[in-house]
């Protein structure tokens, strides 16, 4: 797609290759002036099921990193009963490298506020609560002064164009976390969001059925809901036309990969930031043409396309025709998109230091209800820092790759996703970069007694 192609994001304030220091906060008034609010507008007319099969008609998959169909997800509530109904927007952006939606809420928060108040209408969900990140306080700042031009104009209140909904006043409230990487887990979003401590839930019950306050809950990631004004703007058809869709002759039931992704881009290439692009691209052509290529002097050596918990890519298999869509996992060897937030690995990087590291940061985060999660990932990290010390044997590799597998090839006994993304994290480095670590291994430290 050349650089002055139309995106779906027009409102997104760089271009979007632009410098960040063009980025401007858009008001209520100027949303609005760019066809904002039309689509909860055309929503209002609508029955909820016809917003919700729209949705699934677009096949809009989660954008929050798992890909699940929104569409889906929303049909999962039973019926209205009279008590309170909650949506839960999932904003804890704590992957690492991952900063996609802090651009949607700090300079677009209107398009994420639409889509809350469609998904409320379609779900009938009187109370939503946006459950943001701790560290992001600029962020904060500014999605709290789009609520309240929100309140303003009539979008949430008593006086809300929406009317009634469940029988009550919608209402939007912000919510901040405490910091917690396991948090960005729905169900230990929902625990911090009571007041307790972000400890994932064993499901079933689904949120769907009995999460926050034990009430039916959706939970939607930021940049899925900026997608739902669009999809019921310009249709289900519109919205697939752009993207990879399925493999041609492929039934209904296979998922696609319709529609444009918010991709991130990090380390040392010339344009690092946000971009718009439709789902199918190449990574190389992501990193070449939108991010202008790795910086003077620079070779890459690999690529985590969607989060360190996705594992890695080398750039042997990136010049082989890598492309950003739902299906990387299953072709790559690869837990799936994630975020697609891209973070460009040079080739002077030890991938033994940045196991370690990458084990250091799951050793922190576990929270620690999994014997093997919490056991596990931090006898890796002590494994990797003994390799990376020279004090490694052969059979260490052995072992660390034996532990990794087995954290994440226990179905049942996972709580959340945690295990398998250190050991999809910590085996697809080992495995790709086999050498490195074998080098290390085979190394004797030399020890001075003077």
């Amino acid at each position: 797609m050349p650089l002055d192609a139309p995106v779906l994001f027009k409102r997104v304030p760089t271009a979007p290759w632009g410098s960040a220091n063009e980025r401007i906060y858009v008001d209520y008034d100027d949303y609005v002036a760019q066809d904002g609010y039309a689509a909860l507008d055309k929503a209002i007319g609508m029955s909820p099921e016809d917003i919700v099969a729209e949705v699934k008609a677009a096949e809009l998959r989660g954008r929050g990193g798992a890909g699940f169909p929104a569409g889906m997800k929303w049909s999962f509530l039973p019926p209205p009963d009279g008590g309170q109904r909650f949506l839960a927007i999932n904003a804890d952006e704590s992957e690492p490298a991952t900063f996609k939606d802090q651009i949607l809420i700090q300079y677009d928060p209107h398009s994420v506020i639409e889509g809350i108040a469609m998904c409320m209408l379609a779900c009938q969900l009187d109370t939503a609560y946006f459950y943001i990140r701790g560290e992001y306080h600029h962020q904060r700042e500014a999605f709290e002064r789009a609520i309240a031009e929100a309140y303003d104009k009539g979008v949430f209140g008593e006086n809300s164009r929406m009317g009634k909904v469940n029988d009550r006043a919608p209402n939007l409230y912000l919510h901040r976390g405490a910091g917690a990487y396991i948090c960005g887990e729905e169900t230990a979003l929902i625990e911090s969001l009571e007041g307790k401590r972000g400890w994932p839930r064993i499901k079933p019950p689904f949120p769907a059925v009995a999460g926050a306050f034990a009430r039916p809950t959706i939970i939607n990631n930021v940049e899925t809901l900026a997608n739902v004004p669009h999809v019921i703007l310009h249709g289900a058809d519109a919205w697939k036309g752009r993207g990879k869709g399925r493999p041609e002759g492929a039934p209904p039931q296979v998922p696609a990969s319709f529609g444009t992704k918010l991709m991130g881009i990090s380390g040392p290439v010339k344009r690092p930031g946000v971009y718009e692009e439709e789902l199918g691209v190449k990574l190389t052509d992501v990193i070449e043409r939108l991010g202008g290529g790795p910086l003077p002097g620079e070779n890459i050596k690999a690529y985590f396309h969607g989060g360190i918990s996705m594992g890695v890519i080398s750039q042997e298999e990136a010049e082989q025709g890598v492309e950003l869509d739902f299906d990387i996992g299953k072709k790559w060897n690869n837990l799936g998109l994630g975020t697609a937030c891209i973070t460009v690995i040079p080739e002077r990087t030890s991938m033994v230091s940045m196991a370690r590291n990458c084990a250091r940061f799951y050793s922190h985060e576990s929270c620690g209800q999994c014997t093997h999660c919490r056991e596990g990932s931090n006898w890796i990290y002590k494994m990797l820092t003994r390799i990376e010390a020279g004090d490694g044997a052969t059979k260490d590799l052995d072992m660390l790759l034996e532990l990794a597998t087995s954290m994440g090839s226990m179905p049942g006994h996972n709580i959340c996703g945690l295990s398998d993304g250190t050991n999809w994290a910590i085996r697809t480095i080992v495995n790709k970069f086999f050498g490195e670590f074998e080098a290390a291994v085979s190394s004797k430290r030399t020890v001075s007694l003077v």
